[in-house]
């Protein structure tokens, strides 16, 4: 285990066989639509790699950057740093996100994308945080649903620390309490 982690909560091989499942799921769903799937970076990008390995149907990809977070709380408003590079309308969009917590960003998201009339928008989230919602945003596809604590690893990050872990785990109190 790392420094600064509490415990691990999901290990590796857990994530790769939910990833997996996940991807077959959405393969089956969206079979003859070709969808475009949106990673929200930063924390999505090692979940979108991994889940796209197991998406077998033809597919784009593009992705957003967004920021709402300071340290290890949301500050509520939701900046788009960068937009997409495609065109959308009449396309099924799947967004990608880490993890779906407050909804703050995806309820943002789903608002200011469903205005460039795409055919539909799903959300597939590698964890999903109901205790902490406070948008009226819910996931299509969750690989986890994980209690009320701070979490890295696996692309999620604290500080842009904790990123690279293979694993997801709960940041410990003294690291973020400082």
């Amino acid at each position: 285990m790392h420094k600064g982690i509490e415990r691990v909560l999901i290990t590796a091989d857990e994530i790769e066989e939910k990833v997996a499942e996940v991807g077959k799921k959405i393969s089956e769903d969206y079979e003859g639509k070709k969808p475009i799937f949106v990673g929200v970076l930063k924390g999505c990008f090692i979940f979108m790699a991994d889940l796209m390995r197991h998406v077998s149907i033809p597919c784009t990809m593009d992705f957003m950057s967004v920021s709402s977070y300071s340290g290890t709380s949301s500050t509520g408003a939701v900046k788009i740093n960068k937009d997409l590079n495609q065109d959308i309308e009449g396309r099924h969009l799947i967004l990608v996100e880490d993890i779906l917590d407050s909804g703050v960003t995806l309820n943002y998201l789903k608002t200011y994308l469903q205005v460039r009339k795409p055919a539909s928008i799903s959300i597939v989230t590698l964890m999903d945080k109901p205790a902490r919602r406070k948008a009226p945003v819910y996931a299509d596809y969750a690989c986890f649903d994980v209690p009320d604590a701070f979490v890295v690893g696996y692309g999620l990050d604290y500080n842009e620390r904790y990123r690279n872990l293979p694993y997801i785990g709960i940041l410990s109190p003294e690291v973020y309490s400082k």
